[in-house]
């Protein structure tokens, strides 16, 4: 199914870098990448930390590891701690102990986003490991927050957001309703968003993720979260932009089985924190600001990047492979915080 002629499909860079890759580039070919380089406190793990620390990013290329295992001990130099994606939005399954298929269809593109903005528990800095990758297919692309944000504020939009924040509203079904059948039109299932086949404590467990719930029609859980369109973002000591229309029934405009759905039965749904509806030309700004500052990863076997959840965003466009050709990242999700929103005097 080709998209609509008016839906708003990001451009995902300009085609100029804000940022020089060979600033948060490390190539390993000039390392061993053995037991005790792969332990915390290494030459390799002091240079990502370091690079981490100053621009939010790190891409590890010519590793010569193909075992997402060993990926995950080269990620995990800069990502200490590792939290479980509860309550999330994508159905993501476990490749690996703790690491996650991307969960989203290849052909669906994904727009700029923040990882789990739409919860109050989000996470600091996601993992991306290369275990398939066809040159020139496939680039998952990081857009500068710093700079979108610095942007988006400088508009009658950005300010709004900053008045009147967000509304996340989500649709999540129900597994045991969709039994036997193909599921169309389903995003995910609360008992896997929840982890939990009781409905009473996956409300319970919305609800402590600071979700309003509703239980609709075929145990259909509702749910809302008010939240700042902004972060505070302590390193840099100012609040950046967190949100994207990714957690809009935008995100299904490329999506199988779900791309069909009127934008009034789709499973995410965003606006404004007064529930007023935002304009076509605010999404397709809201989309613009993120693709002035994109850059673009092209993956090769075994590569590895570390993106801070604060300073980029992430998204990718649609993946269309030949019949023997993969692309596969594991993803792992890195410590959790609790959002507080925007701080006074931090702009």
């Amino acid at each position: 199914m080709q998209p609509l002629p008016d839906i708003i499909e990001p451009r995902w860079w300009t085609g100029k870098l804000p940022v020089a890759p060979e600033s948060f580039t490390i190539d390993c070919s000039t390392y061993t990448l053995d037991d005790k380089m792969l332990s915390r406190g290494s030459a390799l793990g002091d240079r990502m930390n370091a690079l981490f620390d100053e621009i939010g990013l790190v891409y590890l290329t010519n590793t010569g590891l193909t075992d997402l295992a060993d990926m995950r001990r080269a990620a995990k130099l800069v990502m200490e701690n590792e939290m479980r994606y509860e309550a999330g939005a994508n159905p993501r399954n476990d490749l690996e102990p703790n690491v996650y298929e991307v969960g989203a269809p290849l052909p669906a593109w994904l727009h700029y986003h923040h990882e789990m903005a739409y919860v109050g528990t989000s996470t600091t800095m996601l993992g991306f490991l290369a275990r398939h990758a066809v040159s020139g297919k496939g680039q998952t692309f990081v857009s500068d927050n710093v700079k979108a944000t610095d942007a988006i504020l400088a508009t009658e939009f950005g300010q709004k957001l900053k008045e009147l924040g967000l509304c996340y509203h989500r649709d999540l079904t129900d597994r045991d309703a969709f039994a036997g059948t193909e599921e169309i039109g389903v995003y995910n299932h609360w008992q896997q968003s929840m982890m939990t086949d009781d409905p009473d404590v996956a409300e319970q467990y919305a609800r402590d993720h600071g979700l309003d719930t509703e239980w609709g029609p075929n145990r259909l859980l509702k749910t809302r979260y008010y939240v700042s369109a902004y972060e505070y973002y302590p390193p840099l000591d100012r609040n950046l932009l967190y949100s994207s229309v990714a957690d809009d029934g935008m995100w299904f405009d490329t999506w199988p089985k779900v791309q069909h759905l009127p934008y009034d039965q789709r499973p995410l749904k965003l606006t404004f924190g007064d529930l007023s509806e935002m304009t076509r030309e605010e999404k397709a700004l809201f989309v613009d600001i993120y693709d002035r500052y994109g850059i673009p990863i092209d993956w090769s076997v075994g590569d590895v990047a570390i993106v801070c959840n604060w300073r980029w965003a992430h998204g990718r466009p649609s993946i269309h492979l030949a019949e023997n050709e993969q692309r596969e990242l594991g993803v792992l999700i890195g410590a959790a915080f609790e959002r507080v929103g925007d701080l006074d005097n931090k702009w």
